[in-house]
């Protein structure tokens, strides 16, 4: 079957994506949230980096299909309302300056703005308590969050400096993110594909690690009900600082 498909070839290429892609599922599922920023480094050490976001999209539209049956009662509805809207905005500006933005720019941007947060959050003085849900804050973070996951599948720490303070319950957060980012993926699609970006060599290859995507998700499903929230918030806290550090190890070319 697999053989008759216009597909990438390289042993290498699929050696990483593999172990790569079942772990964004699982973080999509509600395992390890943020580890999606995984995929795109891991995929560019074989392949340039614009082709390895090409492949990654339709994977991500699959796995939010996988996880949204089972998080469909579970996302904040008011949340939504505010960072759905400035997303849309961000992935518009994005998809207008994609020629002109520098992926390392990018990179650089988003790591210190999630590391600066998880250390503020860990060394500050600030209060304990819940931040409430903000227009402002929100409209700006989702702007932010749309943009870099236009241009670097990267919107997972702009949402997490908006969404983590307010310690709404770990699978309402989930779903949330869920939710938020299907609509995301799916609008990206659109652009993606006006620049000429879905070819059928990148979405032969998409195709081929599909099964490996949507039972990362349901392994991510499965592992989040055995998670307390605590737990839950440590490990997103954590996983943002070493992601902000990733991204600043890419944007530097360490």
């Amino acid at each position: 079957m697999f053989e008759s498909l216009p597909m990438l070839h390289d042993p290498w290429f699929y050696t990483l994506a593999i172990p790569a892609v079942l772990v964004v599922g699982m973080s999509k599922g509600g395992f390890g949230p943020g580890t999606g920023l995984l995929a795109l480094p891991l995929l560019s050490l074989t392949i340039p980096p614009l082709q390895a976001a090409a492949i990654t999209l339709p994977l991500l539209c699959a796995m939010d299909l996988a996880g949204l049956w089972s998080y469909r009662k579970h996302w904040d509805r008011a949340n939504m309302a505010i960072i759905l809207p400035g997303a849309l905005v961000g992935i518009v500006i994005g998809a207008l300056t994609a020629d002109w933005v520098s992926n390392q720019g990018v990179q650089i941007i988003v790591g210190v703005v999630a590391v600066v947060f998880v250390l503020h959050k860990w060394l500050g003085r600030n209060s304990t308590e819940p931040m409430p849900r903000h227009l402002g804050r929100g409209l700006f973070w989702s702007c932010i969050s749309g943009f870099t996951s236009f241009v670097a599948h990267a919107g997972s720490p702009p949402l997490s400096v908006y969404l983590l303070p307010q310690q709404i319950n770990k699978t309402m957060f989930v779903g949330t993110s869920l939710v938020y980012f299907a609509v995301l993926n799916y609008v990206k699609l659109v652009p993606y594909a006006w620049l000429g970006q879905l070819s059928a060599v990148n979405l032969g290859t998409a195709l081929v690690l599909m099964p490996v995507a949507v039972t990362g998700v349901y392994l991510g499903i499965w592992l989040h009900k055995y998670i307390d929230d605590k737990l839950f918030y440590r490990i997103a806290y954590g996983l943002t600082l070493l992601c902000g550090l990733k991204l600043l190890a890419d944007g530097f070319g360490f």
